[in-house]
């Protein structure tokens, strides 16, 4: 699992990494990513597969989740990744179809935390969230500095869940969204698939680098073409309520 979380364009959507290194956001990353790991090895242990079980790795503990290079370049650059958990498809029934579920789980998990965090935002402020979706990072409480703390981690959470939701849905391995659209890939084909999946890690650094150093906004367009459109639906049911 990956997550990507910095673009260098200071004029684009995405925050620059400073705004990444504070307190409500590591919080909401580490709750995020744990959940995010946690939701896959539990949807592969309820359909048989026990491997994340048996390596520790069926917890929220954000220590079992984290891997060291990916945290050390998420501080230094603001790109990093948390250790994968296990799955091994020989324990499932119908291994395609287990695979996808097992994938979806994930990025599912981050969907239903973005919406719990929005529910408890919306209910602790009092107020819409007229703002943008990167706009949610520099939320501020009113000048009740534990309202500002609780509010920024539970927008941060927002922020975070939605984003890695929709980067790990991009159908490049090793990303979940490759092993959702897999399920779906006829038979004929799955060779040819397979290929691509090999080689998914090379044009997922394609993909960086285009968009880090030649600016050609793909994965800016992906992630963003999936989370507005619910932040848009968050903030006017917030309207709705407030």
């Amino acid at each position: 699992m990956c997550i990507l979380n910095l673009l260098p364009n200071p004029n684009s959507q995405f925050p620059t990494v400073s705004l990444f290194l504070n307190p409500s956001f590591i919080i909401s990353l580490l709750i995020a990513i744990s959940i995010h790991e946690w939701a896959h090895g539990f949807a592969a242990y309820k359909l048989g597969d026990p491997t994340a079980k048996n390596e520790g790795r069926l917890t929220i503990n954000p220590l079992a989740h984290l891997d060291p290079i990916g945290t050390l370049m998420f501080i230094m650059a603001g790109f990093g990744w948390g250790k994968p958990v296990p799955v091994n498809p020989m324990y499932f029934k119908n291994a395609k179809r287990d695979s996808a579920i097992t994938s979806l789980a994930g990025p599912f998990s981050n969907f239903v935390l973005a919406w719990i965090a929005f529910v408890l935002f919306v209910l602790i402020s009092g107020s819409s969230m007229n703002t943008s979706a990167m706009g949610l990072l520099a939320i501020q409480g009113g000048g009740n500095p534990f309202l500002t703390i609780v509010l920024q981690i539970l927008a941060s959470s927002i922020f975070v869940n939605l984003v890695l939701m929709a980067f790990n849905l991009l159908p490049i391995a090793p990303l979940d969204g490759s092993k959702i659209v897999q399920m779906f890939v006829p038979l004929r084909h799955e060779d040819a698939y397979m290929e691509f999946m090999r080689r998914g890690p090379f044009f997922l650094l394609i993909l960086l680098v285009s968009e880090y150093f030649i600016g050609v906004p793909i994965l800016r367009t992906w992630i963003f073409g999936i989370v507005n459109p619910i932040f848009a639906v968050m903030s006017s049911l917030a309207g709705l309520v407030t």
